[in-house]
């Protein structure tokens, strides 16, 4: 995951810190372990960067105190790299040419170890794959930083969504599969690049498009210059982004994820067919295709669960007890909807399973007589290696589960995925443009034998 946001003011009217700060309220949901802000005046950075939200790192006077027409925003989600301070980000350098630099990412370096030990890294100071692209351009025999990231993007493997900055510009490229999302929008007389169009929303930003597989954008005082820095690119975004990940009110490659997210439910729907009372969406990423299953059954919809809006994502918590420890305070059942009905419960996805059984242990407790459990994506069979953390292959219930013995461990009365081709309808992507490893163990960009044993190096 992780959420960037850089901004150039060609105006110099702006105040870039405010509005990076509002862009990553609207990415939290990206990260929730990090947050920091680099700017610059066009001579000198200044970062500041701290554990927590957004609301945590920042006051009203560190605001103040960023001033510039640069800025570049970052808020993380650990996965290569373990959730402490030192990995927080942006990083801010100083190149052996004496260039000051800030670098954030989104993704993960599947060749990140190798990487190190080539570069002559034996001791980094974080253990962060971020760290190591920012030791590449400190290190660079060029002086030209577009020069110097051509080179780096020539050694580095894997998912990648970067943003450079220096005091006087602002570097945004993708790797060559387009793995996570980076798009472009434009504000008055400011240029901006950001992980989803939700972050343009919120500055009221206009969206202009994305950044493409293998491209390079630097935007000036001169004005958006691209290139294309992979000529062998190929079309893969993960298909996570579109079903759980990105905000249902953000669009990606021109895709609404909300109406996709509906659609998902609406195949769903006529995939796993079921007699219930109510159909409930797991809030709240599961509500759209909640709503799409209703609309297709006619079932009625309701909201059974009620979300504790300052409980952050369950998912991403970086341990299993925090995960366990959150599911408990982060909903709570409306009783007098379950009680003696014939419940639909509609959830994104199934992972380790361990949040899917106690949502339904509490909808029994709650008096349901029936429940019946659909997922609007199909099983998740594989780990990720390129940003999501969803551990080691024998953690995912599907690669070690039937679907019988899953819908035992979840104590439902029946159990219904969406399938591949179903999902992939919704998307309305074709099947070669969608990163689906995790569902079927096709990886895009190949994962060294090491790092498929261990699946995370700092984990």
């Amino acid at each position: 995951m992780c959420g960037l946001f850089g901004i150039f003011d060609s105006s110099k009217d702006k105040e870039v810190a405010r509005l990076a700060y509002f862009a990553l309220y609207s990415l939290q949901h990206r990260g929730q372990e990090s947050a920091g802000i680099t700017v610059s005046d066009g001579e000198k950075l200044t970062t500041h960067k701290g554990m927590g939200l957004v609301s945590q790192v920042f006051s009203e006077p560190v605001l103040t105190g960023l001033t510039g027409y640069v800025g570049l925003g970052h808020v993380r989600y650990s996965t290569t790299g373990s959730s402490n301070l030192k990995n927080a980000q942006p990083f801010e350098v100083t190149t052996r040419h004496g260039l000051q630099l800030a670098i954030a990412h989104n993704g993960n370096l599947v060749n990140f170890d190798r990487l190190c030990a080539s570069a002559g890294i034996t001791e980094p100071t974080t253990s962060s794959d971020t760290e190591l692209m920012a030791r590449l351009l400190q290190n660079a025999d060029s002086t030209d930083i577009e020069q110097a990231i051509l080179e780096m993007t020539r050694k580095i493997h894997g998912a990648y969504s970067v943003v450079v900055m220096t005091p006087d510009r602002l570097i945004a490229f993708r790797d060559p599969c387009g793995i996570r999302p980076l798009c472009i929008g434009k504000i008055d007389g400011a240029t901006i690049v950001t992980s989803e169009t939700c972050a343009l929303d919120i500055v009221g930003a206009k969206y202009i498009r994305e950044v493409e597989p293998g491209e390079m954008v630097t935007i000036s005082k001169e004005g958006l210059v691209s290139k294309i820095i992979s000529h062998e690119t190929r079309r893969a975004m993960c298909v996570f982004e579109y079903i759980y990940f990105a905000r249902p009110d953000s669009i990606i490659y021109g895709k609404n994820l909300y109406h996709v997210r509906v659609n998902m439910g609406r195949n769903l729907a006529r995939e796993h067919p079921v007699e219930a009372d109510i159909v409930i969406g797991v809030p709240d990423s599961g509500t759209p295709a909640a709503i799409g299953f209703s609309k297709e059954t006619g079932i009625p919809y309701d909201d059974g669960l009620i979300k504790n809006r300052y409980v952050g994502r369950t998912f991403i918590h970086p341990t299993q007890l925090m995960r366990e420890m959150g599911v408990k305070i982060k909903l709570n059942p409306i009783r007098d909807i379950f009680e003696n009905k014939r419940v639909v419960v509609v959830d994104d996805s199934i992972v380790r399973g361990t949040t899917s059984r106690k949502i339904i242990q509490l909808i029994r407790e709650s008096g349901a007589r029936e429940v019946h459990m659909r997922v609007s994506s199909p099983p998740v069979t594989h780990p990720c290696f390129y940003g999501i953390d969803t551990a080691t292959r024998s953690e995912l219930i599907a690669s070690k589960a039937s679907m019988e013995e899953i819908r035992q461990h979840l104590n439902v009365d029946s159990l219904g995925y969406l399938s591949i081709a179903g999902m992939v309808q919704a998307i309305n992507i074709p099947h070669d443009e969608l990163d689906l490893a995790c569902l079927n163990g096709k990886y895009p960009v190949e994962i060294p034998e090491a790092l498929q044993e261990l699946k995370l190096i700092f984990k």
